[in-house]
């Protein structure tokens, strides 16, 4: 697998990357969740799922969403095992995905959600041009929060393989981020301890040490795919770095928080169905 996985032309052809994206488009239309879509630009053709995963991004941008940061996904070896992959993902986060600690975020916001914990950083600098070395990139990030990601699948039943979560905008869906920031030479990322409830209930934990073994060093995974992609890193995006824990399906009505160590709680609630 290249290095570099969007860095090329797609090996699929162009009709079967615009189906894929009108399907999974119908499903954000709709409010249905749609067919995997690996039957058009097969399970694991890379470049052919970050091409639908651009016609989508694209197609928000053109209806006046603006990306203020990027995600990643697969940082856990135990789900790159699972769907057969050896890298991370990545996706686009939008103006309207962002949510502050405390709100109560619509249940219709997200389809089929998922919430893990994770830390976000806050760029402080440009990631254009130069070494994009780990002190380069480390050095940054301005602050990280607390942060919840609430994944989502346009996919039915999250019957997904790594193009169709791909190609789904790396399974974004909205995300909440806690009020302490804190720099980086005030807590270290790897050595941090989650944990994540759901109406009290312990739901998920685990380290900064279970996303690719450090937070940091994925944003510099990030930082070398998206500049290779020409859409580099830019000075206040967040990044979310990746889950520090298992995710866990969620509920209209459900109240989440987690707990980051040196970093705070984030919490969010799920707003009861109309």
């Amino acid at each position: 697998m290249s290095d570099h996985p969007a860095g090329t032309a797609p090996t699929v052809g162009a009709e079967a990357i615009e189906a894929a994206a009108a399907r999974l488009h119908n499903a954000t239309a709709t409010g249905v969740p749609v067919a995997p879509v690996r039957d058009l630009i097969g399970r694991d053709d890379v470049r052919a799922a970050y091409a639908v995963q651009r016609l989508v991004s694209d197609a928000r941008r053109a209806a006046g969403a603006q990306v203020v940061g990027r995600k990643i996904g697969l940082t856990s070896a135990a789900v790159q095992a699972q769907l057969g992959v050896g890298q991370p993902d990545f996706g686009d986060l939008f103006d309207d995905m962002a949510f502050a600690d405390g709100d109560v975020v619509p249940a219709f916001a997200v389809l089929q959600p998922r919430a893990e914990a994770e830390i976000a950083f806050v760029l402080a600098e440009d990631l254009i041009e130069g070494d994009l070395s780990y002190a380069r990139v480390r050095a940054a990030i301005e602050y990280a929060v607390a942060a919840i990601e609430i994944c989502g699948s346009r996919v039915a039943g999250w019957d997904i393989s790594f193009g169709d979560t791909v190609a789904d905008n790396a399974s974004a869906g909205a995300f909440v981020l806690g009020p302490d920031r804190k720099r980086l030479d005030e807590f270290e990322p790897r050595e941090v301890r989650m944990m994540m409830t759901i109406d009290g209930a312990e739901v998920s934990t685990g380290s900064g040490e279970d996303c690719l073994g450090d937070p940091v060093d994925a944003v510099v995974w990030l930082s070398r795919q998206v500049r290779e992609l020409g859409e580099p890193l830019r000075a206040g995006q967040i990044i979310l770095s990746g889950a520090l824990g298992p995710m866990r399906p969620i509920v209209a009505g459900n109240t989440i928080r987690c707990t980051v160590s040196g970093l705070g709680a984030v919490s969010f609630t799920v707003a009861e169905e109309p």
